[in-house]
């Protein structure tokens, strides 16, 4: 029966395939061509299944695992288990979902983030990175603000792509949340200069660091 169901959803998920769309997501490393409000939508009437959200993981399809992160139960996953998969799921989206929606929810994120940022994978760290981000915001007490900087002043310039994104939203949170560390993170983001010649649409805000920082503070004093 669960053999007959991931069939259904993966047929389900073949029928929304879009061969234009598949050719824009791969240019940024995502094998897939499925609408995400369509998939949403797929995940929403399958509802929270995690024994399903298993199978459908372990086809290793970008699709069907991002479906499997939305009905899945984040808390029934172990440390171990998490981890597996961050290491197994390759696709940005993937990754990016996985933070999200399942380990953000975890009992076992705070292990995750420290175990993660120390490790050797880059794309690993960078979900360690991510989480610490989202902690900047809403557990600073669980990190030495401090020695972020001086990681980040060290090592983002020559971090990988995925690691040098995260280490760089890490930075411009703490120069938006903290203002004691505020002309540190400008200073520091103005001598690395990661991400300053970044394109940006018209009416979208620069991920270089010091404009990101100064226009999140304008943003919420004229609020």
């Amino acid at each position: 029966m669960s053999e007959d169901r991931v069939a259904e959803v993966r047929a389900q998920l073949a029928a929304l395939e879009d061969p234009r769309m598949r050719e824009v997501n791969e240019r940024h490393g995502d094998d897939h061509g499925v609408n995400l409000t369509r998939l949403r939508a797929l995940a929403k009437a399958l509802k929270t299944d995690h024994e399903l959200a298993g199978e459908l993981w372990a086809t290793g399809d970008t699709a069907a695992r991002l479906v499997a992160l939305l009905i899945c139960r984040p808390r029934q996953y172990s440390a171990e288990q998490l981890d597996g998969m961050l290491r197994e799921a390759r696709a940005p989206k993937v990754q990016d979902w996985l933070i999200n929606y399942v380990v953000k929810k975890s009992p076992h994120r705070e292990q995750c983030r420290r175990e993660w940022m120390a490790d050797a994978d880059a794309n690993v760290a960078a979900g360690g990175w991510a989480l610490a981000a989202m902690d900047v915001a809403d557990n600073p007490h669980l990190l030495d603000l401090g020695g972020l900087l001086e990681r980040i002043e060290a090592e983002m310039k020559t971090a990988p792509d995925r690691l040098q994104w995260q280490m760089n939203t890490t930075l411009a949170t703490i120069g938006i949340r903290h203002p004691e560390l505020r002309p540190r993170a400008l200073a520091i983001g103005e001598r690395l200069e990661v991400l300053k010649d970044y394109p940006t649409a018209p009416n979208c805000t620069s991920p270089y660091a010091p404009i990101w920082i100064d226009e999140m503070v304008r943003r919420q004093s004229a609020g």
